[in-house]
């Protein structure tokens, strides 16, 4: 009798899913709406061979709890919350999602630039409260998107993705910061490699895609809002620790940038006294960049295939590449 390995998801993911992995596993989901927490995960599921998770925090402690355990999937293309080397110490296969979600999180990007530019949910907050009294308000215009200078911090896949809807769809001009320049990127878009200090102070838009790591901690800090025009509207899709999020709030208290969009904050899900919550200037969202149904399902069917490959002794296609 063959024996399965075991597998636990902690987000509840499509039939298709389920049924994919399931050839090949013994396998449990959460069927809840919230993730399991990494302490419910070790009370209950420290048996499991593979784990098929978001954000769980995967380090000594966890391992040392899960005995089993050889393989960590994450839905997601971040993987910050790998302590890489305590999974090296215990040779565990850790996964991600990339790719897949480039255009979504890229559409969700200028949705964002798009909102705060022409002031959408301010202004459909107005309309919609009755406040509309006068044909052409003055004071409820917006600034222009196109033709201006949008710069981008991380220039990944992602990246990419944002910087062609920029030059092609809106005639930007396209400035990028990225540890490692890319040249091929350039001469197909068109776009120019910047300093950080450089993009910061000449850009309209800036739109943060670093991933996160101990370089890219508070990337973002009052240093760099004091550089800024006082135009400037900053977006960040990354993670929320790219921002120091106080300096960000004095920055827009203070009239150091014009606004924010943000999808992610320091602390998810984020204080309800937060103070962005509350500025008519910053468009905020729950961590949703790649919230459509078909990319959320294309990335846990992604997660399951390199869950699969990997507990086969295989080498999955998405292996991190740190703990190659």
């Amino acid at each position: 009798m063959i024996v399965k390995p075991k597998v636990y998801i902690a987000r509840r993911v499509s039939k298709e899913v389920q049924e994919y992995i399931s050839n090949f596993c013994d396998l449990e989901m959460n069927e809840g709406d919230e993730i399991l927490s990494r302490e419910g995960i070790i009370k209950n599921y420290n048996y499991i061979d593979g784990l098929i998770t978001i954000g769980t925090k995967i380090d000594e402690e966890f391992l040392d709890s899960m005995p089993n355990l050889k393989v960590v999937s994450n839905i997601s293309v971040g993987y910050d919350n790998f302590v890489i080397k305590d999974m090296k110490k215990k040779k565990i296969v850790g996964t991600n999602t990339p790719d897949i979600l480039n255009d979504t999180v890229a559409d969700l990007t200028f949705g964002l630039i798009l909102s705060l530019a022409r002031r959408i949910p301010e202004l459909d907050r107005i309309t919609k409260a009755g406040m509309w009294e006068k044909v052409y308000p003055e004071e409820y215009v917006g600034t222009e998107v196109h033709h201006k200078t949008l710069g981008i911090i991380g220039m990944g896949r992602i990246g990419e993705a944002v910087a062609k809807r920029a030059k092609l769809g809106f005639d930007m001009d396209v400035l990028y910061y990225n540890r490692h320049r890319k040249e091929e990127i350039e001469n197909k878009l068109g776009v120019k490699y910047s300093s950080k200090d450089k993009l910061i102070k000449n850009s309209d838009f800036i739109v943060i895609l670093t991933p996160l790591t101990e370089e890219t901690y508070h990337f973002i800090d009052a240093r760099e809002f004091n550089l800024m025009k006082k135009s400037a509207i900053i977006i960040n899709v990354s993670r929320g620790q790219t921002i120091n999020e106080l300096a960000l709030i004095d920055a827009l208290k203070t009239g150091k940038i014009a606004g924010a969009g943000l999808d992610v904050f320091e602390k998810e899900p984020t204080d309800k006294n937060n103070p962005l919550l509350r500025m008519d200037n910053v468009v905020t969202l729950p961590h949703i960049g790649s919230g459509t149904w078909k990319t959320r399902n294309d990335m846990s069917m992604m997660a399951a295939e390199n869950m699969v490959s990997a507990l086969q002794g295989n080498i999955p296609k998405n292996l991190v590449e740190e703990l190659a």
